[in-house]
């Protein structure tokens, strides 16, 4: 089962178009628990340090990145079932990407499509999927394969 309060996204840049924030209050509903800490965007090198100053000891480190693998809705609600014991921390980079340190750090490597989004999007599109995998994984209606 997924739970969303043992899962925290860390994202650079804040939200700007409202119909984004307000596509992403819906699901911030539908996943109580979930937690979003937004990093000041800056230098990828920079947006490194802040996004590790933020990460807890105890969470698996997810980077958002066009190089990580794919996997259709229905195989990232299994791997996050296959999480289910583990705190993971889900990071969305700035405008000019992820570190590759930072990269390097990962536990795994997560790539939403091989095209490349504005994060603002990244951020929704992800909590989308992080609903439509709690969703699966509990049988409901959301998910029509």
């Amino acid at each position: 089962m997924l739970n969303p309060s043992r899962i925290r996204v860390l994202a650079v840049g804040r939200i700007r178009k409202r119909w984004v924030s307000d596509g992403i209050a819906v699901y911030l509903k539908r996943l109580p628990g979930l937690t979003i800490v937004e990093c000041k965007d800056s230098t990828p090198a920079r947006e490194r340090e802040a996004i590790l100053a933020q990460l807890r000891p105890e969470e698996r480190l997810v980077v958002l990145t066009e190089e990580g693998s794919t996997a259709d809705s229905l195989a990232f609600a299994e791997a996050l079932r296959g999480s289910a014991s583990d705190r993971l921390a889900f990071v969305i980079g700035g405008a000019e990407g992820i570190d590759p340190a930072l990269k390097q750090q990962a536990a795994w490597r997560l790539s939403l499509s091989p095209m490349t989004f504005p994060h603002e999007i990244a951020r929704l599109m992800l909590i989308e999927q992080l609903y439509r995998a709690q969703t699966i994984l509990q049988g409901g209606p959301y998910h029509k394969a």
